[in-house]
């Protein structure tokens, strides 16, 4: 369960992309390109560094808890409360 000061946010992933960006935040939802394949949880660890280098934590504070084999999924910041998380993603 998360706690208090952990946010969640939903993204949409694009794996194989020609590089590694965020795009934005569209309708609710952060849409994410990365260059690494949905093999062996590449795709989402590439997913976890980019979220975690633009909102200024430790890799291991971010994580996928929904969707881990889907392109929609639920990511969990540890440590951050949604409106930092929004504010960092949307920018």
């Amino acid at each position: 369960m998360a706690r208090e000061a952990d946010a969640q946010i939903a993204v949409r992933l694009r794996p194989r992309a020609h590089k590694d960006e965020l795009i934005g935040i569209h309708e609710g939802t952060l849409q994410a390109r990365v260059s690494a394949p949905p093999v062996d949880d590449k795709a989402n660890k590439a997913l976890c560094h980019m979220i975690a280098k633009r909102v200024g934590v430790a890799p291991s504070r971010v994580s996928v808890v929904r969707g881990g084999k889907a392109r929609d999924k639920v990511v969990r910041v540890e440590g951050v409360d949604a409106a930092r998380l929004k504010k960092a993603l949307a920018g």
